[in-house]
């Protein structure tokens, strides 16, 4: 049989409504738990990252503490120290002091530290307290400056070692060029330190 040909054809927009509707896409890989739990540890260690990373101190502040601390324990120590030698030693190591904490303190304050307002916490860490109490005892023992030139060439070694620290990792042309001069003169008055034999002097 011959199908009528007067007989209308259906429109295709009745088509289009009556067929069965394509279900959405849904990208498969949302649906897997494991993807799910592999972007929220991410996310979670990305947290966790960043929150330790804000909260550590910048070197740079760790360095400004050291720097002073040790300018303090230096200026502590004049009226304690008997030898002639080490006492020389000490004038230069202050006079050292004064002019680096006032050298850095400008290009401190571009990054926006205030040598003066550091945070409690580097404070805190950077504290001489300790050192003071062994110096006070090796005074009262009547080894003071033997103590004194031991405990000052481990300090200088570690801001030192600070410095080279700090050097490696900055893009700052300004604190590089001083942490360069101050390196190279500071070297020699650590090893002054380091070589002082009170036996000597």
């Amino acid at each position: 049989m011959y199908p009528n040909s007067n007989q209308p054809t259906p429109s295709l927009d009745y088509l289009n409504q009556i067929a069965p509707k394509a279900p959405p896409k849904v990208n498969n890989l949302f649906k897997k738990p494991i993807f799910l739990g592999a972007a929220l540890g991410i996310a979670i260690l990305l947290t966790i990252i960043l929150t330790v990373a804000s909260s550590q101190p910048k070197s740079t502040e760790l360095l400004a503490a050291r720097l002073t601390t040790t300018a303090n324990t230096a200026d502590s120590a004049t009226t304690n120290i008997k030898s002639t030698q080490l006492r020389a030693f000490n004038s230069n190591l202050k006079l050292y002091l004064t002019n680096t904490v006032r050298d850095i303190t400008p290009i401190l304050a571009k990054d926006g530290i205030d040598i003066t307002k550091l945070d409690k916490k580097i404070t805190t860490a950077e504290s001489n307290t300790d050192l003071l109490s062994t110096l006070e005892d090796a005074r009262l023992n009547a080894v003071y400056d033997r103590t004194y030139a031991r405990e000052m060439a481990y300090r200088l070694d570690t801001v030192i070692t600070l410095m080279r620290q700090i050097n490696g990792n900055t893009n700052n042309k300004d604190l590089k060029s001083y942490l360069n001069d101050a390196i190279t003169n500071l070297t020699p008055i650590q090893k002054q330190f380091a070589d002082f034999n009170a036996a000597n002097s």
